[in-house]
This record gives structure tokens, C-alpha cells and sequence, in this order.
């Protein structure tokens, strides 16, 4: 569901509860309907998005020195092979 789909659809649900409830049922309906709507959507915490970042900041360092070593050693490889 593409993002502009998504917003009128609950836009229609949320003048469809309006229509049918009183103002206490319509407050509850309302929370029911948008955690539900929200517990489908892939969404995570601003702390876990950030210790996800971290952690591939890590990875990356990691990963780039890596290839440098294997990049030397390639080369060192080569340097002896001739």
C-alpha cells in the first residue's frame, strides 16, 4: 500500500467511526483503529534506528579495513609470484 493510499484509507475509516459514535466511543476507536493501523506498518523506535545505524557505521569501518588487508595481501601476493 503506497503511502497516499494508505492516509485515505484511514482518513475514510476515521469519518466512517465518526459517523456511528459517540464522542467517548469514537476517542476509543480511534486508538484501536490507529495501533492496529500502526502495528502493520514496518516501524521501529527512534533508539532502535539509531543503534541500528551504529552498528553499521561499525560493520563498515570493519569491512573497509578488511579490504584493505585483503588488498595488501593481494598485492604482497603478486610481489612474489613475479
Amino acid at each position: 500500500m503506497n503511502g497516499l493510499n494508505f492516509i485515505e484509507d484511514l482518513s475514510a475509516k476515521i469519518k466512517l467511526l465518526a459517523q456511528d459514535s459517540p464522542r467517548g466511543d469514537l476517542e476509543k476507536n480511534l486508538h484501536a483503529l490507529l495501533q492496529s493501523t500502526f502495528s502493520k506498518l514496518a516501524l521501529v523506535s527512534r533508539e532502535e534506528f539509531d543503534v541500528q545505524s551504529e552498528i553499521l557505521r561499525q560493520t563498515r569501518l570493519k569491512l573497509d579495513a578488511l579490504q584493505k588487508l585483503v588488498d595488501e595481501l593481494e598485492k604482497n601476493k603478486r610481489r612474489l609470484s613475479d
